[in-house]
């Protein structure tokens, strides 16, 4: 059940336009910028953020998009052993990674995200960019850009559509 919508088409589209411009600003550019989003709805995040880099810098950004299930820690290792294990094509080696995601919670899917990229390079930095941050965190982890923050209890779910999935950009907190 809808309790609240806290985020409209735009009001998504300005928060990934500050998102964009911090991006640009805090790496002075963007030359060896890779944007990495993840699965499912952190990939149209990273899409977008990497379309509108583009226009604002006139230059492409790399962009990929990784599935992480296979290291998140909340799957028994029995269901781990029948996944398909995917490496994505990006090179990070020494390159300064944008992780995106819709929603930081508690960060075990950042964790996750983090133990992938780790695996597939040595990244120069790692950052964190989500549309929206909710808090209850149960890792030491935080967003270095965020479109929005959220106060909710556990009991609420924050949840975020992307036209690009859902046929509609929104972000609301259901119980």
């Amino acid at each position: 059940m809808e309790k609240a919508r806290i985020m409209d088409e735009k009001a998504i589209g300005r928060a990934i336009t500050r998102i964009s411009h911090e991006i640009i600003e805090r790496n002075k550019g963007i030359e060896d910028l890779v944007i990495v989003g993840i699965k499912t709805k952190g990939i149209p995040l990273a899409n977008r953020i990497a379309s509108k880099i583009e226009s604002i810098e006139n230059s492409r950004v790399m962009c990929d998009s990784i599935d992480i299930t296979s290291y998140r820690d909340d799957i028994t290792h029995d269901v781990i052993k029948g996944l398909v294990d995917e490496k994505f094509d990006l090179d990070v080696h020494n390159k300064t990674v944008v992780l995106v995601d819709d929603v930081l919670y508690t960060g075990r899917t950042i964790r996750a995200a983090l133990d992938y990229i780790i695996d597939n390079g040595r990244p120069k930095l790692v950052q964190l960019a989500v549309l929206v941050d909710r808090g209850h965190r149960e890792l030491p982890i935080r967003a270095d850009y965020v479109g929005k923050n959220v106060p909710t209890s556990k009991n609420e779910k924050v949840l975020v559509k992307f036209i690009e999935i859902d046929d509609e950009d929104s972000v609301t907190i259901c119980e």
